[in-house]
């Protein structure tokens, strides 16, 4: 029996046949590739795998390991349940980008070398890039140019960390970093922390996610930023600016939250806010830190996943995607209410969802390392999870004021997508073992204690009584969040104007001083070299060719064959020689 399959390749060489097939024989397609790429992970083997050289550099197409196992489990899980919910789409393109795209995110999680993670590490961001032009409209399509700039921008800090490291330690195998950060370190770093969408380089996320597909949203928000915790997690465990980037993202997150009217740009935030967990939880390097950042990402990407489903399934039947837009959507959607609130309670860490299960761990993690600041952090951004995600977006979304919109129960190959995160969601809650059994550390934690059960609900409690005290202060307004995609938007645009304006201006004076005099005489000087080179070059040059033809000439007519010529001819240039070493010697 194989070993290994790689995963990757089962969805990049899947996509290849899509476009041609259709109907029931596409659906069960589709439904197929995702189902044997989770055979092909449950049934590896660890070991390093399509090992070779190349450029003189030793190379490693996959190395398969426990941390690598439990993210390529969730992604293929993820990769089912997002083309369950995208099976009614008759539009090729799509599934092919994101069979793709989780095809370049698995081949970065079983990466063994840097050249291998770089090539899959682009493939993600153009395959992720198509969903979302494939909304089509000026305002998905500027999203999409951005978020492609944002991410060739980051792969090519990437491509430069990668070669100044390889060129420093001599190889491009991937694994933990060792010794001092040099450059290369530091931009291989960077290129990571823009894909974890790490502030001040996360405005891409928020920007382009609301702006993708209804499906290719779903897609979007579950494989990007993981993978990128998953190598934060493989090359700098134990960094200490990662601890506190990443708890600045989750109140950073949180924060831009309360601003948001798009449900999705809300989500979007939120998804910053939950990878700051993971990050952090990276940083702080521990054994139970890290379990609990790569359960945490496992987790958050099924009901993160749930989340955006809702939204998309509400944006589908309506419409619309503002909260000011929506409300009194329970009466007509309410399958898609309670599938909804399972996310929501699961991200907000309640107990006996899958969020609590996880999350925990690592603020656990923090207060273990005596970080006492940070566990204060993470508890505070959780409670504004819960505010927003739990409470405010269902509120404003599904009850709130009735706009009499005519709604529907999306196409019931999305509910079954969501009621399988859903179930998943409860089903690591109540049963977190198998989970835990997954993560690559051995894990002692038992989150089900009293007082872990007592201090979560109190604080979910009190957020709850908050939002009832205060709900009038919090109703959406219909306006726009300015981030830090402000400065290259304004950035881009002042470049344009430089382009088309002093720099055109400078480009078309070039270019009439170089029509008007430099051109004019420039020919002029060609054709008088030309008459130059025929008149004099050529004349010097034919004149000796003459002569030495005349000469040869002379010297054939000289040649009679008679033996008395020619003993005269030696005794005459004798005689010449003489005379005229006498004179020299005079």
């Amino acid at each position: 029996m194989t070993d290994f399959v790689h995963p990757a390749l089962i969805f990049i060489l899947g996509a290849l046949p899509i476009p041609f097939l259709s109907g029931t024989i596409r659906k069960a397609y589709l439904v197929v590739v995702p189902s044997l790429a989770i055979l092909a992970v449950l049934t590896m083997q660890p070991g390093s795998y399509g090992s070779m050289e190349f450029i003189g550099q030793n190379l490693q197409i996959a190395k398969v390991d426990k941390l690598s196992i439990v993210f390529a489990t969730v992604f293929t899980m993820m990769a089912l349940i997002g083309t369950v919910y995208a099976l009614h789409l008759r539009e090729a393109g799509q599934h092919v980008a994101a069979f793709v795209y989780v095809g370049s995110a698995l081949g970065v999680v079983f990466a063994g070398d840097y050249l291998t993670l770089y090539l899959f590490w682009e493939g993600m961001a153009f395959a992720s890039a198509y969903l979302v032009f494939a909304q089509g409209g000026g305002q998905a399509i500027r999203a999409a140019f951005r978020y492609l700039m944002v991410h060739i921008t980051g792969g090519l800090a990437l491509l430069g960390g990668i070669l100044l490291h390889g060129t420093a330690t001599g190889s491009l195998l991937f694994g933990p970093i060792e010794g001092g950060m040099g450059a290369g370190t530091y931009l291989i770093l960077a290129g990571f922390l823009l894909n974890a969408a790490v502030p001040p380089l996360n405005a891409w996320l928020t920007d382009a996610y609301p702006e993708a597909t209804v499906t290719g949203a779903v897609f979007m928000s579950a494989f990007t930023t993981k993978t990128a915790v998953y190598v934060l997690a493989r090359a700098f465990p134990g960094v200490e600016l990662l601890v506190w980037l990443g708890t600045v993202m989750a109140l950073y997150g949180v924060l831009y939250a309360v601003l948001e009217n798009d449900c999705r740009r809300l989500l979007a935030y939120h998804i910053v806010s939950q990878v700051g967990y993971m990050v952090a939880g990276v940083g702080i390097g521990t054994e139970l830190a890290v379990n609990g950042s790569t359960s945490h990402a496992f987790a958050h990407i099924l009901y993160k996943a749930l989340l955006f489903m809702g939204a998309g399934a509400v944006i589908y039947v309506t419409g619309r995607r503002k909260l000011t837009e929506l409300g009194g959507l329970y009466k007509s959607m309410p399958i898609t209410v309670a599938l909804y609130m399972i996310g929501a309670f699961a991200i907000s860490a309640f107990p006996f969802f899958s969020g609590f299960v996880s999350k925990s761990m690592v603020v656990a993690a923090a207060g273990q390392d005596h970080r006492a600041l940070v566990m204060l952090a993470l508890t505070m951004a959780s409670s504004g999870t819960f505010l927003h995600t739990g409470l405010k977006l269902p509120y404003y979304m599904f009850y709130g004021t009735d706009r009499g919109l005519a709604a529907r129960e999306p196409p019931g190959n999305m509910l079954v997508a969501m009621g399988m995160a859903a179930a998943l969601c409860i089903a690591i809650g109540v049963f977190p073992g198998p989970l835990y059994a997954l993560l690559p550390y051995p894990v002692a934690f038992e989150p089900y204690t009293g007082a872990h059960i007592t201090e979560s609900l109190g604080i979910l409690m009190f957020t709850a009584l908050g939002f009832v005290i205060f709900l009038r202060a919090l109703d959406p307004e219909n306006t726009i969040s300015i981030d830090t995609d402000w400065f290259y938007r304004k950035g881009a645009r002042y470049f344009m104007w430089l382009a088309e304006r002093p720099l055109a201006r400078y480009e078309k004076a070039v270019s009439g001083v170089s029509d008007t005099a430099v051109l004019p005489f420039l020919h002029g000087s060609a054709r008088a070299g030309l008459r130059l080179d025929l008149g004099g070059v050529d004349g010097i040059v034919n004149g000796i060719a003459r002569s030495i033809l005349d000469g040869g000439g002379v010297l054939r007519r000289l040649q009679t064959g008679v033996v008395t010529h020619y003993a005269l001819a030696m005794i005459a240039g004798l005689t010449a020689a003489i005379v005229v070493f006498a004179v020299v010697w005079r």
